[in-house]
Formats: C-alpha cells, structure tokens, sequence
C-alpha cells in the first residue's frame, strides 16, 4: 500500500513539474491538458494552483526582473497560467478554496492603453488574487462601483500618457468622497509615472513594473489582513 501512494506521488510530482514548465514556456495548449489530466488523477485543485500555477509564475516574475525573460515571453507564459486558471477556478470556487484578496484594475479615463495593464493583471493572478480587470478608458464612477461592488483589497491604476496621469488622483478623490478610501491600497503605474507623482496624489505606491507590482500588492494584502 506504502508503495502504491509513493508511486503515485510520484507520478503527480512529474506532471507538477511538467506544468510548470510548460507554463514557463508559454505552452497554454500543454498547460490545459495537463490540468485535466491531473485533476482527473484526484489531485486538489488548490494544491495544483499553488505548487504548480503560482510556482512556475513566481520563477517568471524572477527571471523576468532579473532580465532573462522579457515581456513577449512574460505574457506567453501569462496566458498559459490563464488556461489553467480557467480550468481551476470554478474547481477553487466550489471548494471555497482561499485567495489572497481581489484586487480591481484598469486603464484612467482618456487612456487606451492597456499592454502593461494587462500584464500586471495577469502576474496578479498567478500569484493568487483574484483580479477584476475593468479594461481601459475607466471613469472615477467606474472605479467607485467597482469597490463598492466586489470590496477589494486594491485598486491598481494604470496610465501611459502625461496627459492622463493627473486623472488618477481624480479617481482616489472619489473613493475618498464616497467613504472608500480607507477600504483599499491604491497602487499606481505607467511609463510616465514615478514615487514623487504616487506621493502627491496620495496613493499607497508606485510599482514601475510588473514584478514590484505583484510584491507590493502581497505586502500590502498582507497588512490589511
């Protein structure tokens, strides 16, 4: 019997290590499949989750700050958590499998950029938020509603021109006025963004990348846990 679990440990440890290789790599077709396979073998959707999806994301995030992967491959492999998570999710649901926090992001209004978004969104995932992405082009209300409706832990705001980045200090005005503000971290970027522009309009901090991002939001989950 001792032989028999040791046996097949071992087979889920292989295709543990299969998945996160393949994510590394960016193969989301291989990422799926094998998400079937070993869930179909009786695996724990969150023991998948955590020691294979957010494993392979985190050594990602590594390589990617340490300059040996860059954004093409960041987001391949950002994509290939995604197959995966759309696979785990509902699993993790019906589980009441636990997350670290929600967190709610977007592009500011008059902004339609959504590249660097759209990454930290999914790094934000792999590391095991669950990430409202209200997309691009979002108002002061949107935000608003957003909080109100799915009470985040964080509120992540993105802007790629000089012209917009003032508007994120409109939207954390508004979550001040509506009595929101105390509810959640606010964590600013963008190409045109730096620590002194977070501070002015009174944001949590200033993430110039994606890996900073994912830390900085762990940290402040952490705290407000």
């Amino acid at each position: 019997m001792a032989d028999e679990r040791d046996s097949t440990r071992a087979v889920e440890e292989e295709a543990i290590h299969l998945i996160r290789d393949d994510l590394y790599r960016g193969r989301a077709a291989e990422v799926e499949r094998q998400v079937h396979e070993v869930l179909g073998r009786g695996l724990a959707p969150s023991e998948l989750l955590n020691r294979g999806l957010i494993v392979a994301m985190e050594a990602v995030g590594r390589d990617f700050r340490d300059g040996k992967l860059f954004v093409p491959e960041v987001l391949m492999a950002a994509k290939a958590m995604k197959a995966g998570m759309e696979i785990l999710r509902p699993r993790l649901a019906e589980t009441g499998a636990w997350t670290i926090g929600t967190v709610v992001i977007a592009t500011v209004k008059g902004d339609i950029h959504d590249i660097g978004k759209n990454l930290v969104a999914m790094m934000l995932e792999g590391a095991g938020f669950e990430v409202v992405d209200l997309g691009i082009n979002r108002s002061a209300e949107d935000f608003v509603a957003a909080v109100e409706t799915h009470r985040p832990a964080i509120v992540g705001l993105s802007a790629l021109l000089t012209t917009t980045m003032p508007y994120m200090g409109d939207v954390i005005e508004a979550l001040e006025k509506e009595g929101l503000r105390e509810d959640v971290a606010v964590l600013v970027g963008g190409a045109p963004l730096n620590e002194a522009f977070a501070q002015q309009i009174k944001a949590d901090a200033y993430c110039r990348d994606a890996v900073v991002a994912v830390d900085t939001a762990k940290k402040l989950s952490a705290l407000r846990r």
